[in-house]
């Protein structure tokens, strides 16, 4: 075979190579930055997290990941912009319970489909809630906060919230209903404004996201009862799980998570989720998340899928009974 001949065959298995399997054209993926959406605010739990976990797994990739705070509608607004963003891989959302499990029946219509326009990436995080009273309540369990409430006939217990259809104010409506005592919502614009009303004495208790009363709890101004997740906190181990209380119905594990938009290709999901696992595994990241009282959880992203969508209907019982709606 004369030189140009191997050149043009050369030429030819090369341009073959382009178009063949596993599509080796985008091999290389992340090719450049990779925007997180945070619908939220700057400085919460979402935030945090998506920051932490982000700059590790930047090193993973070989490519920065960068946060952008898009928040509004309880988080709506910042979803639904990833559920229109190229399904490339480069564009994520921090999701939250609150954006997938809870919105959809909350609101009566979104901007997005928490199913049909979404990819679940990993789980990373549960942050569990943690029940809280004052100090000065005579509840020191919860078996004491059911007589309690059971006791006062005629008579609600006030308990505060970060807002309609919050996680806290879901949960507090199952342990109500589960404790068999009348219990009426003060919603805030987040968990700190209740909690100084809850130390005030002016609420008998609260369900409040784990970071938001730690610096409380420290203090002793008020005396947590039990933690809603399936295992204890590290931040408090001597504070019982609700199963432990002996109400394991009453289990909320509020999480985050990456979702991409659907459509993005699985060998990409499958980078995407290599690295989230390698941030967790990375011992100072895992220590400065049981810092702020998130426990780190790693998934599969057909695990993550699961997860949502037993959230989802869990949520929508409590949703519907309790009457909770969202403009």
């Amino acid at each position: 075979m004369d030189i140009k001949r191997r050149l043009l065959f050369a030429a030819v298995a090369a341009m073959a190579g382009l178009g063949g399997p596993a599509g080796q054209a985008h091999a290389a993926f992340p090719e450049k930055p990779i925007r997180v959406i945070v619908p939220y605010v700057g400085g919460g739990s979402t935030d945090l997290l998506a920051r932490l976990l982000g700059d590790k797994m930047g090193e993973k990739l070989g490519q920065p990941v960068v946060v952008h705070n898009q928040p509004g509608g309880g988080g709506a607004i910042g979803t639904a912009a990833v559920a229109r963003a190229e399904p490339d891989g480069y564009t994520l959302v921090m999701a939250t319970n609150g954006t997938h499990s809870i919105n959809p029946s909350l609101y009566a219509s979104l901007p997005y489909d928490a199913v049909k326009d979404f990819a679940p990436v990993s789980l990373v995080a549960a942050v569990p809630l943690v029940l809280v009273v004052p100090a000065q309540s005579p509840v020191r369990q919860m078996s004491e906060l059911q007589a309690y409430g059971q006791s006062r006939p005629g008579r609600s217990l006030n308990y505060g919230s970060a807002g309609v259809g919050s996680s806290g104010h879901l949960a507090s409506e199952m342990l109500k209903s589960t404790l068999g005592f009348e219990g009426a919502h003060v919603p805030y614009k987040g968990d700190g404004q209740a909690l100084v009303d809850l130390i005030a004495g002016r609420l008998d208790f609260s369900f409040a996201n784990m970071p938001a009363t730690m610096s409380h709890v420290r203090a002793g101004t008020l005396r947590p009862l039990a933690v809603s997740t399936g295992q204890r906190s590290g931040m408090l181990p001597d504070v019982p799980t609700v199963a432990q209380a002996g109400f394991p119905m009453l289990e909320v594990n509020p999480w985050y998570g990456f979702l991409a938009p659907a459509g993005t290709p699985p060998g990409v999901i499958r980078t995407l989720n290599e690295a989230v696992a390698a941030a967790l595994a990375d011992p100072a990241v895992r220590e400065r998340m049981e810092q702020v009282g998130a426990q780190p959880l790693g998934t599969s992203p057909e695990d993550f899928a699961r997860i949502i969508a037993e959230d989802t209907a869990k949520f929508a019982k409590v949703i519907e009974a309790s009457g909770a709606k969202a403009e």
